[in-house]
């Protein structure tokens, strides 16, 4: 396996860096890999989701969901490479640092592959599917190329985890519908920008946000890992998606447990 110095190296990040995420619940930072790190896992998780891939439906016979993307999850436990971009402590320390805690385990990972005139993602917030206690979780976001508008970068709603309503919205035509009209009467700007080479956004699981279609030619080709406060319990799912998120990626926990499996290890 190639020699990749940046997956172990710590990142320059700020106070300035940490007061953003504090207020924002999103923060996009460059220069987190360089380009032979990113082309390097390019390849290796290319090639995975390609093995591993099963949709075969026309993009048009399919929902929304399921134009938005393909979703291959814990890539890490299917390739000792792919594992260690997963386990890099590089972005586990990013991720403690701007959740203020004192350590990070992980919740899953997943790849989030938007295939050339695939569809939106509609506006989401992520812990709806999560059986957790509290709101110390987020997501590294981690374009394996550079991501024009064209391609369908992520886009934010800068502080939106302020809002309760949509909350209980799943992935849908509805969700898109029902929050984008809350978030018109709001202040909280809407980011929509590309992402440059080795650039990596990470955002927490409240904060509302969603992804255009993609418009090119091209696989928009994105790594995501969720990261959780080590001391992250376990609560009573209030969704069908809690409770089959229970039981994949907690396995053999139990309700107010600490989520402590064998695929949810410490990462930093």
């Amino acid at each position: 396996m190639a020699t990749l110095p940046l997956l172990s190296a710590s990142f320059n990040l700020t106070q300035e860096h940490i007061d953003f995420f504090q207020k924002n619940k999103y923060i996009k930072l460059k220069n987190v890999f360089d380009a032979a790190t990113l082309n390097h896992f390019n390849a290796v998780i290319s090639k995975k989701v390609d093995e591993m891939k099963q949709e075969d439906v026309p993009l048009e016979a399919r929902s929304t969901y399921g134009k938005a993307f393909l979703q291959l999850f814990n890539l890490y436990l299917e390739d000792e490479t792919i594992k260690s971009l997963v386990f890099s402590k590089r972005l586990a320390q990013i991720a403690a640092k701007l959740m203020q805690v004192e350590s990070v385990r992980l919740y899953h990972d997943q790849a989030l592959f938007k295939e050339a005139g695939g569809g939106i993602t509609p506006w989401h917030a992520d812990q709806y599917y999560w059986p957790l206690e509290t709101d110390k979780t987020i997501t590294a976001w981690i374009p394996l190329q550079a991501t024009p508008l064209e391609m369908g970068p992520l886009e934010f709603s800068a502080g939106s985890h302020e809002i309760v309503e949509g909350r209980d919205l799943s992935i849908s035509d509805e969700s898109e519908a029902a929050i984008q009209k809350r978030l018109k009467v709001t202040d909280f700007k809407h980011i929509i920008e590309p992402f440059d080479v080795g650039e990596i956004s990470f955002h927490s699981g409240w904060v509302f946000h969603r992804a255009g279609a993609n418009t090119t030619d091209e696989m928009r080709k994105v790594m995501t890992i969720i990261y959780m406060d080590s001391n992250m319990r376990l609560k009573k799912p209030v969704n069908d998606g809690q409770l089959a998120d229970w039981h994949k990626w907690c396995p053999g926990v139990e309700i107010g447990e600490i989520i402590n499996s064998p695929i949810n290890p410490v990462l930093y």
